[in-house]
């Protein structure tokens, strides 16, 4: 999964798929803080509510236009002086230009997302800067991408040519998604114990991201250090707003959290991440000598006892204090206006309209037809008909055997590369980029290649304890080739409207890297190997699953166990696998769901172009169309392959 999908990160998320594909396979839960009550083998872990029943709702401010303006329940009111300049500056401007300067102005306010895309030199910024999380400053975003959107309303989409009208349709559902969002403002959980925690982007943005080449950038990342606290003030800040509006996170994902909270707040400063990570990029560094390292180490060290440690230390007492407060009832439907933010947070997610009854219809059909597909191969190997799926799985386990540590990085390698060797057949378009697997304690996922070249593609793969032979395939043809890196990359590359090569919808993106896994069957990457078709077939029922699960947790009234009951029934996956995926969820609503409606999409209209082609018909061509036009929302996609279909049926292509 893409690792950038989260709104006050997901702002962030959204403007450059290129980084932070992350989650697609289940892993195992985190450790909890070692002060805090160990989990029941059931572990009960729940979504936020407000702090009584009689927490008042937030409202929105007085909006002028049909989209709804930011609530709060703050005092602080909205400041759009710092923003009206950039606003006048963009109206009257021709259309390409309009798209190349508001986008800019949007990634201008996000110095992290610029150190990450290698975009530095091309905005003429510095690379010494962190985001900045105060609420007033993204009450100013909110601002500005609203008045971007009523600008861009001013240009008369229908005089447009066609290439044009996609790149209209596609920034205007970026911008009004992001405009929609302002009235849920403080309804995300920006702390947690999944990858989408402010607080684990933070690390992670100094170990993987932040670029460290020579002196200067080893400099700018001491500075950087030197602002963690000042980030993680701000960040206390917008948790303390989300309590005032009745959002918490849960007690048992407060007790997941600050376990790896905690491990920072109470280390010395050369034990930590910051720290270790530094000394190996310094020791590389050219043209510096031994004297400058060492200086630049104790620079680090310095700042990181200043200004790292405390900021850690203050974020894990604010969560023990809100961990006196939070509950441990399940689902958005639990917030005020919880209903209304579901809805809204499945059709950011799904791009589409689709409700939380539909969604949870579809998953249950989906389950039933992928069971059935199973069903059939477990006949085929003799196994027992009446056997549990978590007993015919454990029988896949013990014939296809497991791969160690040693030779897991090694044995992704192997599959990517012929998998690289094989899909000639269904591409000719494919990236410049190429992709390498990075072991990690704790993997499943990619970082897209930085957009000035520096760094490559990367598949992280975990890299402890062993891995399942049968569902390694699926996993890296999801992630790298010809999933996420095949669309990322190419993304990157095209020649586009920038937005157009960054911004992007989960449900085409998820929806891609699902759909490689199945375009990999077909293309008979599992010729002789069943079991790893059965662990593609698992792979596949748990995204069906998860529409079942999300849907049944936060507009249904499903409790944690109920959830992990019927997860686990209906994938056959192990326990603490599905208790993660489950806290998942709870923590990141509606994101799980679009990997499945995005794959369903992409079939749709493939077999649209098929029937409507016939002998024209060009696998070639039809991915070219899917992949050549960057990420849509999947009604843009619909457009899209129509235009395409109809373009060919009157012979212009």
């Amino acid at each position: 999964m893409k690792l950038k999908l989260i709104r006050f990160n997901l702002i962030v998320t959204l403007l450059f798929l290129g980084v932070w594909v992350a989650g697609c396979s289940p892993v195992k839960a985190p450790q909890e803080s070692t002060t805090e009550s160990q989990p029941t083998p059931a572990v009960t872990v729940a979504a936020s509510e407000p702090e009584s029943e009689d927490a008042p709702p937030v409202e929105p401010v007085e909006t002028q236009t049909d989209e709804p303006e930011p609530t709060s329940t703050s005092s602080t009111a909205v400041e759009v002086s710092a923003v009206d300049e950039i606003i006048a500056s963009l109206k009257g401007l021709p259309l390409e230009k309009f798209f190349e300067q508001s986008f800019s102005q949007l990634v201008r306010r996000y110095p992290e997302t610029i150190t990450e895309e290698g975009l530095d030199q091309v905005f003429g910024t510095g690379n010494d800067q962190l985001n900045n999380l105060s609420d007033s400053y993204v009450r100013e975003t909110q601002a500005l991408e609203k008045a971007i959107l009523e600008i861009l309303r001013t240009y008369d989409r229908d005089s447009l040519p066609p290439d044009q009208q996609v790149s209209y349709d596609v920034y205007e559902w970026y911008l009004g998604d992001l405009v929609r969002g302002h009235e849920f403002m403080y309804y995300d959980y920006p702390v947690t114990h999944f990858i989408t925690g402010v607080q684990i982007q933070t690390i992670n943005f100094f170990t993987d991201i932040h670029p460290v080449t020579n002196q200067e950038q080893a400099e700018d990342y001491i500075v950087r250090l030197s602002q963690v606290d000042t980030k993680f003030e701000q960040l206390i800040e917008s948790l303390k707003l989300r309590q005032e509006a009745g959002v918490v996170l849960p007690k048992f994902l407060i007790r997941w959290t600050l376990g790896d909270i905690r491990a920072i707040a109470n280390a010395a400063p050369r034990s930590t991440p910051f720290y270790t990570a530094f000394v190996e990029k310094v020791q590389t560094l050219p043209d510096v000598s031994d004297e400058e390292q060492q200086a630049l180490l104790e620079a680090a060290e310095q700042e990181i006892a200043a200004s790292v440690i405390p900021a850690f230390q203050t974020l894990a007492d604010t969560l023990d204090q809100q961990g006196a407060v939070a509950t441990d009832e399940h689902g958005v439907w639990k917030l005020p206006n919880g209903e209304a933010y579901y809805q809204y947070i499945l059709s950011h997610h799904t791009s589409t309209d689709l409700s939380p009854d539909e969604i949870h219809e579809l998953g249950l059909q989906e389950v039933d037809r992928i069971q059935a597909e199973m069903s059939a191969i477990f006949k085929q190997l003799g196994y027992p008909e009446d056997e549990s799926l978590n007993s015919l799985f454990g029988r896949v386990l013990s014939d296809s055997g497991l791969i160690y540590s040693q030779d897991i990085v090694a044995g992704y390698e192997a599959i990517i590369q012929e998998a690289d060797q094989k899909v000639g057949a269904a591409f000719d378009l494919r990236p410049k980029a190429e992709v390498v697997v990075i072991g990690v304690p704790q993997g499943g996922y990619y970082v897209g290649p930085a957009r000035d070249g520096s760094r490559p593609g990367a598949f992280y793969a975990t890299q402890t304890g062993s891995e399942t032979r049968f569902s390694m395939p699926s996993l890296a043809y999801h992630e790298a080739i010809p999933g996420h890196h095949f669309q990322i990359a190419i993304a990157q590359e095209l020649d586009l409207p920038g937005f157009r090569t960054a911004v992007g919808s989960t449900a085409y993106t998820e929806g891609w890297a699902l759909y490689a896994e199945l375009l990999a069957y077909e293309l008979g990457f599992y010729q002789d190997d069943p079991y790893g078709n059965l662990g593609r077939l698992q792979m596949e029922l748990f995204r069906a699953a998860r529409l079942v699960v999300d849907t049944g947790i936060h507009a249904k009234g499903w409790n944690f166990d109920q959830a992990v009951a019927y997860m686990q029934e209906h994938t056959g996956m192990p326990p603490e696998q599905v208790q993660f995926e489950v806290s998942r969820y709870i923590a990141w609503p509606g994101q799980a769901t679009a990997y499945k409606i995005g794959m369903l999409k992409i079939l749709e209209q493939r077999q649209l172009a098929m029937e409507q082609l016939g002998d024209q018909f060009d696998l070639k061509e039809f991915h070219n169309v899917v992949l050549g036009n960057g990420s849509m929302p999947l009604d843009v996609l619909e457009r899209v392959v129509q235009d395409y279909i109809d373009s060919k049926l009157a012979g212009d292509s």
